[in-house]
């Protein structure tokens, strides 16, 4: 850096000169210090004149020779390159106005937080460089022709393997009932109802799951062209009747299925038709929770062993099953902006509301 600054400059002059200027400062200080004492410690007038006016001009002597001998060392000093090391940026900090336009100061802010955030992303980049994966961007340099074509493991699996694993993560959760189908071919896709909260449409490609839908348990979940849109109203007013007639809840379950809700059965009407991936949920609450179901798909990633991934979902996703009843455990209130907890923590599976949980 210093090589850089002394291009077309003569340090030893240009420090000689300082040196002058110091030289001048006190030689035109002693000048006024003459002239504030005036005449002084002589006995008579003429006297006193004399020694003032000999003291004085060699002061002025003083000043006149440092101010040669400055003049004398700026010649030598020489003249700065045209090529700056900033370029036409440099020039900012001979801005007279700083006040008013403070561009040097904020140039060299912009200069010290530019070296913070490449220092931040060349530690961002070891880190990310321990973790790395084998994807096909690194393989760029590799020609086409050459590159081998990679292999999908996990994601040829057979159907009866999904289906064999769907049906012991619904043997798992009681209060969970999963209907499978296959209306696109291989592909499955999942419509999880959890106890009478809400309902889950699960897109599949073998055993990973590509998008999650969440909706009210009495929100419409197929098709315009299919046939369960919600639970009539009627086969409400029954179920409430057979449990206030002291009937088992069995009883009352086998009322409400047997009319043709095929949510959990999976009756022909339902079969037909096809389920809805497309369209949310009409309320704020279950929009949440389709936005946290996207984050936990993000969360639980092992491509390795995709069934641990969906089991490790549907058991996050069961912890909704207490959705409007269990409080934040942050502030401890079950609504905030009139929504209830709709975050779970993915290792706990507490609940907490969206801005409680920052």
């Amino acid at each position: 850096m210093a090589d850089v600054l002394s291009v077309g400059v003569n340090l030893e002059a240009f420090a000689q000169a300082i040196s002058a200027i110091q030289a001048l400062r006190s030689s035109v200080s002693r000048v006024f210090d003459c002239l504030k004492d005036g005449m002084r410690n002589k006995e008579t007038l003429e006297g006193r004149e004399k020694a003032f006016i000999a003291h004085f001009q060699d002061n002025l002597h003083s000043v006149t020779r440092d101010l040669n001998e400055l003049e004398r060392l700026s010649n030598l000093v020489g003249k700065p390159s045209e090529n700056h090391p900033l370029h036409n940026s440099g020039l900012l900090s001979l801005d007279p106005v700083q006040d008013k336009t403070p561009l040097y100061s904020q140039l060299l802010q912009a200069y010290k937080w530019s070296n913070k955030l490449q220092y931040h992303a060349g530690l961002a980049s070891g880190l990310l460089n321990q973790q790395s994966l084998k994807r096909s961007a690194n393989q760029m340099g590799v020609s086409a022709k050459r590159r081998p074509k990679a292999q999908p493991t996990t994601l040829v699996l057979p159907p009866q393997y999904v289906d064999d694993v769907i049906s012991r993560i619904d043997r798992m959760f009681p209060e969970m009932s999963i209907h499978l189908s296959r209306p696109n071919g291989t592909s499955a896709m999942l419509l999880v109802t959890l106890g009478k909260v809400l309902r889950v449409i699960v897109v599949m490609r073998s055993l990973f799951i590509d998008r999650t839908i969440v909706k009210g348990y009495n929100e419409n979940v197929y098709t315009e062209d299919g046939k369960l849109r919600k639970m009539p109203a009627t086969l409400a007013c029954l179920a409430c009747l057979a449990v206030d007639s002291q009937q088992s809840s069995d009883e009352a379950r086998e009322l409400i299925s047997g009319q043709g809700t095929g949510c959990e059965r999976g009756d022909s009407s339902a079969s037909q038709s096809q389920l809805d991936i497309w369209s949310k949920s009409n309320y704020q609450v279950f929009q949440k929770v389709t936005d946290h179901a996207t984050t936990a798909l993000l969360h639980y990633q092992l491509p390795q062993m995709p069934d641990v991934v969906v089991r490790s979902f549907m058991t996050w996703l069961r912890s909704y099953i207490k959705l409007f009843q269990a409080p934040c455990q942050r502030c401890g209130k079950f609504l905030q902006d009139g929504l209830p907890p709709t975050w779970r923590d993915f290792r706990t599976l507490e609940a907490f509301h969206d801005t409680c949980r920052q």
